[in-house]
């Protein structure tokens, strides 16, 4: 676990491994930011030049390792892009300093301390720079061995994280700057924990020990855990989670995990799709869409980070984690094209399609979060591919029964960091979800499937709650190349808005 402390020592005195510099894009080459004036004194004020010799630009996310001169107590020196110099009397916004405080980090695994010279002008710097290097010091290395030879390698050949991170220019002992810096140690240790369970191999990741990590996590921070196995699942009416789940030896479950605040005027809803594997069903998968399907469940890890956030920052709300846990596999007892399914709602639902199962376990959560009549409901779920061809790969998209608060979770979402887009529910699409053997079918017109799917979820929302669907299928899982503080597997999607809207809620700044 990487260690993070606020520092008012001067770049040049740090005694760490390597220090960090910001490097902006000039309209005649590099341009050191603020934050680096120490690093470029040490350089005899020739810091850019040399960049610019070694080809750096300033360009986003560039990063550029070089030797320390004399005059600094760290031996490394790393300059990182942070995109297009800004004038005089501008800042650098706190996701520009979170992504190349990231870039960084990543830069810098196999190093045990670092210390980040960014432009720190306020205290929401300090946040986002904290934030950005935490989550870019992150590494998925559960199955890769243990550390052998005390120089940061695992067992194979993998580098560890950075293990501290120090943030020149925060102040440790302002009351702001120091809750600051908890804030984001908290938020990024459960992002990163979300990380971990997206990341975990389907065989290790079932509903059963899904659970169990959730009631082990309750139980370190006091909060309430109630798990539904199949025998509940299936007395209680739980058609659509019991659906998706029989045909998998390993039984769904449904998951509540509630933190309540005694002060609290306002109570939350979090909903989290959590297929811990999708093969499809009997709606096969074709080959080359199997291997990350193990992501299917990040929705439910989402809203568990969530969770747990806002109750280690004690946060002045309650907020209730609904996990629906199952796995859809492909056997003889597996439920079938065609079938119908009676929902905790009452309402039954004819099966067209054994991969549109997101849906069906999502609609008996939503359903039974319903019934407790939170002030809002938000749910997270990789649903539709039909979002990532929409949005592409890093935006999620929001729908819900409500414009303003559609739009504010839109607004939070990209406060925190997390690119996202307001999506509309037409009205005209409802009509492809006829069924003439059920109250409705879980598929409809191909042709704007990501908000059919999100008409379909709008059927199982209780009346006159607020509610917001977030389709993180795109940025939930990075298949590609890191960049900034995002790493390759697991993201963390959502977390950061779930638990921002948490905060706004609890400020009473939210309806």
């Amino acid at each position: 676990m990487t260690a993070l402390t606020l520092s008012t020592s001067g770049a040049a005195a740090l005694r760490a491994d390597a220090i960090v510099v910001g490097v902006a894009k000039g309209a005649k080459g590099p341009v050191v930011a603020p934050g680096a004036e120490a690093v470029d004194k040490a350089f005899d004020g020739k810091l850019a030049s040399v960049l610019e010799t070694l080809g750096a630009s300033g360009a986003e996310g560039e990063v550029t390792k070089l030797p320390a001169p004399s005059g600094l107590k760290s031996p490394v020196v790393l300059a990182v892009g942070l995109g297009t110099a800004l004038d005089k009397d501008d800042a650098y916004s706190a996701e520009s300093l979170r992504r190349a405080a990231g870039a960084a980090a990543r830069a810098l695994h196999g190093f045990k301390k670092a210390g980040f010279a960014l432009p720190v002008e306020a205290v929401e710097d300090a946040a986002a720079i904290a934030e950005g290097a935490l989550l870019g010091a992150y590494a998925f290395t559960a199955y890769q061995g243990g550390e052998k030879d005390g120089k940061g390698e695992s067992g194979s050949g993998a580098k560890q994280p950075l293990a501290e991170i120090v943030v020149l220019g925060g102040k440790p002992r302002d009351k702001a700057f120091k809750a600051a810096a908890e804030r984001a140690l908290a938020l990024a240790e459960e992002i990163n924990r979300a990380r971990d369970l997206v990341n975990t191999p389907p065989n290790d990741l079932y509903p059963e020990s899904f659970a169990a990590v959730v009631a082990a996590a309750g139980k370190e921070h006091g909060l309430k855990v109630q798990v539904l196995d199949e025998k509940s699942l299936s007395k209680g009416g739980y058609g659509g989670i019991i659906g998706v789940g029989q045909g998998s030896e390993h039984g769904p479950r449904l998951v509540k995990l509630a933190y309540t605040h005694p002060k609290a005027e306002k109570t939350l809803a979090f909903v989290g799709k959590g297929i811990t594997y999708d093969s499809g069903g009997i709606s096969l998968k074709p080959a080359g869409h199997n291997e990350t399907m193990k992501c299917d469940m990040a929705g439910a890890a989402a809203v568990f980070a969530a969770v747990i956030t806002a109750a280690r920052l004690g946060l002045r709300v309650n907020v209730t984690g609904w996990l629906a846990l199952a796995e859809n596999m492909p056997s003889g007892g597996a439920v079938r094209p065609g079938d119908v399914l009676r929902m905790y709602s009452g309402k039954t639902v004819e099966v067209l399609n054994t991969d549109a199962e997101g849906r069906l376990v999502l609609a008996d959560a939503l359903t039974r979060a319903s019934e407790e009549r939170p002030d809002a409901i938000v749910d997270v779920a990789t649903l539709t591919g039909a979002m990532v061809l929409a949005l592409g790969s890093r935006t999620f998209g929001i729908m819900g029964n409500d414009e303003s608060f559609r739009t504010a979770i839109h607004e939070i979402a990209e406060e925190a960091g997390e690119q996202s887009w307001p999506m509309p529910l037409p009205a005209e699409l409802r009509k492809g979800m006829d069924s003439p053997t059920a109250d409705i079918a879980n598929m409809g017109e191909r042709m704007g499937g990501g908000l059919v799917a999100g008409l379909f979820l709008q059927e199982f929302v209780g009346e006159d709650i607020a509610w917001a669907h977030l389709d993180i299928a795109g940025p939930a899982f990075n298949d590609g190349g890191p960049f900034g503080y995002t790493p390759k597997g697991g993201t963390g999607s959502a977390v950061r808005t779930l638990v921002a809207l948490a905060e706004r809620t609890a400020a009473g700044d939210l309806g």
